[in-house]
């Protein structure tokens, strides 16, 4: 059977970006957690999310995956008080941390589900439901036999822009140069995306700068971005 964006991991074995590794959980994080979760995390169900309800009101749904420590998700999420946001993160430290922002910055537009990513959009977003989807700097897994293991694939790709509302964006960062060009050859390929710069894309200013890119970039490092915008193709 050929796949398509709506079968597309729904195999029992489809391989995982991730590896749940059983790293330490602070006593804040795992506080923030306990706190947090009943109150901003959305637990995943193999059913449609209404997204108007669970904000409480009608904005543009923006969805992050992989939101590492949180630190960049809330400040997006803080920053534009318009949107509402979605932050996917499966490791429990992070979790916590972003929970602990939440708390702290004292936000209402921003939610938690900690789950697998490709699971959650197939199953819980609807066809066009998102205004803009941000991927910055996902596990590059630079091994050529863990490659396989990268998130930006395909078949996931042919899903994410089924979830675009017309004019919707797809923004993926990345500092690793092979990964980079992949994703680039990936996001050029899917016919229902279309590329906002001739290339690799200036960064946005929605996007911060963390501590850990800044750092590399004095080291000479660098970090391609790339904006592609669902087009007019069904």
């Amino acid at each position: 059977m050929n796949e398509t964006p709506e079968t597309a991991g729904r195999r029992d074995d489809h391989i995982r970006s991730f590896v749940l590794r059983q790293g330490r959980v602070s006593e804040a994080q795992r506080r923030h957690y306990e706190q947090g979760m009943p109150r901003w995390g959305i637990p995943y169900r193999a059913a449609p999310l209404d997204l108007d309800a669970t904000f409480g009101r009608q904005a543009r749904h923006i969805l992050e995956i992989g939101c590492g420590m949180g630190e960049t998700t809330a400040i997006i999420a803080a920053q534009h008080p318009q949107n509402d946001y979605i932050g996917i993160e499966v490791h429990t430290p992070g979790v916590g941390s972003l929970l602990k922002e939440i708390s702290t910055r004292e936000l209402s537009n921003l939610r938690v589900i900690q789950h697998d990513a490709v699971e959650v959009v197939r199953d819980m977003l609807a066809p066009g439901s998102l205004a803009g989807i941000h991927i910055f700097f996902p596990d590059p897994w630079p091994k050529k036999r863990q490659q396989k293991r990268r998130l930006i694939q395909p078949s996931f790709v042919a899903l994410l822009a089924s979830r675009l509302s017309r004019e919707g964006y797809l923004h993926c960062a990345t500092d690793w140069e092979d990964y980079a060009r992949q994703m680039l050859e990936v996001l050029a390929a899917e016919p229902r995306l279309q590329n906002m710069a001739a290339g690799f894309a200036p960064r946005p200013p929605y996007r911060p700068r963390t501590k850990f890119e800044s750092r590399g970039l004095r080291l000479g490092h660098g970090v391609w971005d790339l904006v592609f915008r669902r087009s007019e193709h069904p």
